[in-house]
C-alpha cells in the first residue's frame, strides 16, 4: 500500500480529524496551567483518568466518559486542596499521580481484565479510533477552544494575577474551577491520541515553544494552537511513513516533533532576549517625589541638590528645602 493509499484509508482520516483537533485544543489549556506554574496538572490529571478508564472496562460503559468524569471530579478535589487545605500545589498533583494510576490499575485486577487492555489508553491508540471517539473528541475538543479562547482575559487575569483579579471584582474561584475542568477534558481529548502519560507533553511543550518566539500573551496563545497542531498532525504523518520501515507509534512521535520544535526554537528565543536587553539595557527609573512645604530655600549652583524640573506656579521641596518659583528650567548640579 502506497502512502497516498494509506491516508485514503477510513481509519487513518478518522486519526487525522483526531489529531488535528487535539493539537490544536491541547495547547489552548497548557497556555493557562503554564502561566499558573502548574504545567504537572495535565500529567496528575492523566494518572486519575486510568482510574476512569479502569472503571469503564470494570462496568462496560466508554471509558471516554467514564475517564472524563473522574477526571473533572479529581480536578475540582486539587483545586479545593490547593485553595483551602494546608497541602501546597505539589503535594496535591503527588496525589494525584500515585492514587490514581494506583486505583486504575487495582480495579483493572479486579474486574479480570488485562493490564495490557489499558495501553492504547497509556500510550494512545489513534490509528484504531472509531466514528463515535472522533466524534466525542471533535465535540470536547471545540468546547475546549470556544471556552479557553472566549474566555482568555478573565482566564488571564485570574492566571497572571489572583490577588489583582479578585480586587477587579472577578470570580476567582469559579475561573480556577474552569480551568481545572478544562484541563480534565483535554486530557481525554488527547487520551486516543498520545496517550494518558504523555498527554502533559502536547498541553505545555508547545507553548513553551511559543514563548520563545512571542512577548504578549494572544501571540503565545495563537502561536501554541499553530504549533501543537503542527506536531500532533506532523507526527501522525511520520509515523505512518516510517512505519514502512519499523513499527512507529504516532503517540511517542508527536511527542518527540513537539520536543524537537522546542529545541529548535531555543537558540532564537535566547538571540531574541538578548537583542532586547542590548536595546534597552536599564530599566526606567521615576523620577524623586517632590511635595509641597513652606520651608523657603532658593537653589543654587552648589546646593548639592538634583536637578528638577520648575515651572512659575508650583514652588517644589526636595530634601525638606522649598525650591522658589521661577522661569522653568533645570537646576545645575
Amino acid at each position: 500500500m502506497t502512502p497516498v493509499e494509506l491516508f485514503s484509508e477510513p481509519f487513518m482520516q478518522r486519526a487525522l480529524l483526531a489529531a488535528l483537533f487535539t493539537g490544536l485544543a491541547a495547547p489552548v489549556i497548557g497556555t493557562y496551567l503554564v502561566q499558573r506554574r502548574l504545567a504537572l496538572m495535565g500529567d496528575g490529571l492523566g494518572h486519575v483518568a486510568v482510574t476512569g478508564v479502569a472503571v469503564g472496562l470494570l462496568t462496560g460503559y466508554s471509558p471516554t466518559w467514564t475517564a472524563v468524569v473522574v477526571a473533572i471530579l479529581g480536578a475540582i478535589a486539587i483545586e479545593v486542596v490547593r485553595e483551602r487545605g494546608n497541602t501546597n500545589g505539589d503535594v496535591a498533583l503527588a496525589l494525584l499521580f500515585y492514587g490514581g494510576l494506583a486505583g486504575g490499575v487495582l480495579l483493572t485486577g479486579l474486574g479480570g481484565r488485562r493490564a495490557a487492555e489499558l495501553q492504547q489508553y497509556l500510550f494512545g491508540s489513534i490509528t484504531t479510533i472509531s466514528d463515535g471517539d472522533v466524534v466525542v473528541t471533535l465535540v470536547l475538543a471545540a468546547l475546549v477552544v470556544v471556552v479557553g479562547v472566549g474566555l482568555s482575559p478573565q482566564l488571564f487575569a485570574v492566571a497572571q494575577d489572583p490577588e489583582f483579579a479578585r480586587v477587579a471584582g472577578l470570580r476567582v474561584r469559579f475561573y480556577n474551577l474552569v480551568v481545572a475542568v478544562l484541563a480534565a477534558v483535554t486530557v481525554t481529548v488527547a487520551m486516543r491520541t498520545v496517550g494518558l502519560l504523555l498527554v502533559s507533553a502536547l498541553m505545555v511543550v508547545p507553548v513553551a515553544t511559543s514563548q520563545q518566539l512571542t512577548r504578549s500573551f494572544r501571540a503565545t496563545l495563537v502561536a501554541a494552537m499553530v504549533l501543537g497542531t503542527l506536531a500532533s498532525v506532523g507526527g501522525l504523518v511520520i509515523s505512518a511513513f516510517a512505519s514502512y520501515q519499523a513499527t512507529v507509534a504516532p503517540g511517542p512521535t508527536i511527542v518527540l516533533l513537539s520536543l524537537a520544535g522546542f529545541v529548535v526554537t531555543w537558540p532564537v528565543g535566547v538571540w531574541l532576549r538578548h537583542r532586547a536587553r542590548l536595546r534597552r539595557p536599564f530599566a526606567d527609573e521615576a523620577p524623586d517625589e517632590h511635595t509641597v512645604s513652606d520651608h523657603d530655600h532658593d537653589h543654587g549652583p552648589g546646593c548639592g541638590h538634583v536637578a528638577v524640573p520648575h515651572d512659575d506656579h508650583v514652588d517644589y521641596v526636595h530634601d525638606g528645602h522649598r525650591h522658589a518659583p521661577h522661569g522653568t528650567h533645570y537646576d545645575e548640579h
